[in-house]
């Protein structure tokens, strides 16, 4: 997920006929607080959500989302708070001035010349609100920034990010990132992002061609979805405002500790990266 980028493409006849283009286009409907939901049903880069018991989180609940390695490395935390925990979505917030733990982002390349260690080395601060939508066992969530300007907060822009189906885990949401995204403005002017880097990492064996083939066809029907204002992320979210007494959470004690959660296909996903 970056924020810092803010160069954005209008959608034209290229990006029209890779949908056009694509199979297994599938509906990506959410239920709207209470409306009906349709079946999400995709291709098989997608998987049951896995969980590691407990109960749904309540509204407000501070967890953590993490990026874990092949290896069971923390590569990214943030600390949130639970907006909703349902069967068919689960969404974080992720507040404006909010710490969070990354390293620097790196290539394919660097990444094999120099893994990272266990924990991430250092701590930023979060520009944007967040809303962040996660579908069980969908293989992408949304994550949705908004910022304030003359006084009035607005949507800046959608952002699809091709990851692992996200687990449970004792402190709150595991997945992995899978480095191709799609940025999507608030008038629905779409492109990919980081199609290149995405080659790259098939290049240097941390991914294999099925799973690159796999993430562009998610990519494919998350945008179909929002093109058409069917995906969870149109319906409702975009005038969401957090409660006004909610602050930016600390880190839940655990973030760091608590096992890490594997996604079952990471072997079909990473090959012999898989330790």
């Amino acid at each position: 997920m970056d924020q810092q980028h803010t160069r954005l493409l209008a959608r034209d006849a290229n990006g029209e006929s890779r949908l056009i283009a694509a199979r297994d286009i599938h509906d990506g409907a959410g239920r709207r607080h209470g409306g009906t939901t349709a079946e999400y049903n995709g291709p098989h880069y997608t998987s049951p959500m896995q969980s590691r018991g407990g109960e749904r989180h309540r509204p407000g609940d501070a967890v953590v989302l993490r990026y874990v390695t092949t290896a069971g490395h923390i590569e990214i935390c943030w600390p949130c708070r639970v907006v909703e925990d349902r069967e068919d979505l689960v969404v974080l917030f992720i507040a404006a001035g909010s710490p969070y733990k990354a390293g620097p982002k790196r290539s394919a390349a660097e990444k094999r010349r120099q893994p990272a260690g266990p924990l991430p080395p250092n701590e930023y601060v979060w520009r944007n609100d967040t809303l962040r939508l996660m579908l069980p066992g969908r293989s992408h969530s949304v994550s949705m920034f908004f910022g304030v300007e003359a006084g009035t907060r607005r949507l800046l822009k959608y952002f699809v990010n091709m990851e692992e189906p996200f687990r449970r885990t004792a402190v709150g949401f595991d997945t992995q990132d899978h480095t191709l995204d799609i940025e999507v403005t608030p008038e629905l002017a779409w492109r990919w992002r980081d199609e290149a880097e995405l080659a790259n990492h098939v290049a240097e064996g941390f991914y294999t061609a099925e799973l690159a083939a796999a993430a562009r066809e998610e990519g494919s029907s998350a945008i179909e979805a929002i093109l058409r204002l069917g995906h969870a992320c149109t319906r409702g979210w975009p005038e969401w405002q957090p409660p006004a007494e909610w602050r930016a959470p600390a880190f839940v004690d655990g973030w760091d500790t608590a096992p890490p959660t594997f996604w079952a296909r990471r072997r079909w996903a990473y090959g012999n990266d898989v330790s």
